[in-house]
């Protein structure tokens, strides 16, 4: 089952202040340089990171198999064992580690000993609900 993930206000917010920043840099280059091929690097690098930037906005969903999460997120893309997972903790937010969510408030997959990614499924019940089919055993902590 796939599932995309939610996009909350202050991501939103925050990845639309960028992309007009960077347009803005690259047109306050382009206006402001004498020569077009001084500026072109600098240029290119800008397009880069915006093309980046919007390719993880619109490109962030997980899906659930019978043996895997996976997660994609622009070019940042990975699976987990679901027999592998052993706590999910629901609404709360992980601000360090790896992150291939859109929004606050969604879920910290932990798996295998030490490792934990944080997501944000459209809906975490359902996504909760999906999971728990494949692998019941999984503790659910809601905050």
């Amino acid at each position: 089952m796939k599932f995309s993930s939610r996009k909350d206000y202050l991501f939103t917010s925050i990845i639309m202040a960028m992309c007009l920043l960077l347009v803005s840099i690259i047109g306050f280059t382009v206006v402001n340089s004498k020569s077009i091929n001084s500026v072109l690097f600098p240029i290119i690098i800008t397009f880069l990171v915006l093309v980046f930037l919007i390719w993880i906005f619109l490109d962030t969903n997980y899906e659930i198999s019978k043996t895997h999460v996976k997660y994609f997120s622009g070019p940042i893309r990975g699976k987990i064992e679901v027999n592998k997972i052993r706590k999910i903790i629901s609404g709360k937010t992980l601000w360090v580690g790896l992150k291939p969510a859109t929004a606050k408030h969604g879920l910290i997959l932990k798996y295998n000993k030490f490792d934990e990614i944080y997501i944000s499924p459209e809906t975490n019940e359902k996504f909760i609900s999906e999971i728990l089919k494949i692998n019941p055993d999984i503790e659910i902590i809601k905050h």
